[in-house]
């Protein structure tokens, strides 16, 4: 039995939580407040200030964890390296973690070092900077702070009047205490997908069905399996997302994204080094594994020999509207009362306007247009209500 310290206990920490005690592993939860949803099913939890390092060093020794997964941004990372050297195995390595975590990393990595295809970018570290770095983008353009998860603190800028209100907004949504944003060139591109990749101990590279999502506010609305996409497209996007993981070292489960334009080919995005949001829709059976019960087979390592497609679903988010203490999702009969359908529900203790609270998930054959069953999960979720 292994003991695993969660660092970030959301709605993706508790489905990974639940597929580690389904196999008998001791999960001790942490994040900056208590009763966070991985919190709810772990054997214990911590509640800390997870980028106060002393803070981290201490729950560390008091725990002496086989693993460390981290689950968000906000983590004093490079105290990664240490833990390695104490023999704790970080997740999918103390490399991955700190160099993914940071925009401005694995942004170069992927277009330096690698010489993957992105979107052109620049950094900025001050208001000046930002608007020197706009000059030479050119508008439309994205800005992202380095740090941050959920689109938070992300904005598309068409006009020059939308620069500091962009620049603070960065400022505003970033996880850490870095004052640095990244400016992205606007790619025209048709559609994005996420693939996620599980890189293992013991065995090769595998790729999931691509995953289709739709975006507002640079968060996910609706995720679909399997994306439909051309074969050139796709064999483009897996030696991309092989290369870079592989460069990032470890074994784990990878969100990497990519936008991808008919005409100009794959651009790599970004990459998260464990479950993705948007990998929510494997939670409707798409797979032989969903995405924690890859992860966690590969943390194990547990040999995995193939990922395969079982049929078509859909994810889509319930969102909340206001500020409320004790929250509840109310409305859920309404789902449960319709065919190829099921929900999950996170139970966080707090809502605010557009955090995630839940997710619908619907599902059909793997001959049925996955749009369209994204399209009916969009619809359900439209029928539940958070108060």
């Amino acid at each position: 039995m292994a003991k695993f310290l969660l660092l970030g206990s959301g709605e993706l920490g508790k489905e990974f939580t639940i597929a580690a005690q389904r196999i008998a592993q001791t999960v001790i939860a942490v994040d900056s407040y208590k009763n966070a949803p991985a919190m709810q099913v772990a054997d214990g939890f911590e509640v800390i200030n997870m980028l106060d390092g002393d803070a981290l060093d201490k729950i560390v020794a008091k725990h002496q964890p086989d693993f460390i997964v981290p689950e968000v941004e906000s983590i004093r990372t490079e105290r990664f390296y240490d833990y390695e050297k104490q023999g704790i195995k970080v997740v999918p390595s103390a490399k991955a973690a700190n160099y993914t975590m940071n925009r401005k990393a694995i942004r170069d990595l992927a277009a330096k070092d690698l010489n993957l295809k992105t979107a052109g970018y620049r950094y900025a570290t001050s208001l000046e900077t930002l608007q020197q770095s706009i000059k030479e983008i050119g508008l439309p353009c994205v800005i992202k702070p380095l740090m941050s998860s959920s689109g938070k603190g992300q904005s598309l800028i068409k006009t020059q009047d939308q620069i500091e209100k962009a620049w603070n907004y960065a400022l505003e949504g970033s996880r850490g205490d870095l004052v640095e944003v990244i400016v992205e060139e606007f790619i025209k591109f048709d559609y994005e997908i996420t693939l996620l990749t599980v890189t293992q101990n013991n065995g090769n590279t595998l790729f999931c069905p691509a995953i289709g999502h739709r975006q507002e506010d640079g968060d996910y609305r609706e995720s679909w399996q399997p994306a439909t996409m051309k074969d050139a497209h796709l064999e483009t996007a897996q030696k991309m997302a092989a290369e870079v993981t592989q460069a990032l070292g470890g074994a784990g489960i990878w969100g990497v994204e990519f936008f991808v334009s008919e005409e100009n080919g794959v651009y790599f995005s970004e990459l998260s080094p464990r479950p993705h949001d948007t990998g929510m829709a494997t939670l409707a059976n798409t797979q032989n594994f969903n995405e924690f019960e890859l992860h966690l087979r590969a943390i194990l390592s547990l040999p995995i020999s193939e990922v395969t497609l079982e049929r078509a679903g859909a994810s889509a988010v319930i969102l909340a509207k206001e500020h409320l203490d004790h929250p509840e999702v109310k409305g859920l009969e309404k789902i449960a009362a319709e065919e190829k359908s099921d929900f999950r529900v996170f139970g966080k203790p707090i809502s605010r306007p557009n955090r995630r609270m839940g997710v619908v998930l619907t599902y059909d054959e793997k001959t049925k247009n996955p749009e369209e069953i994204a399209q009916r999960a969009k619809e359900l979720a439209s029928k539940v209500y958070v108060e």
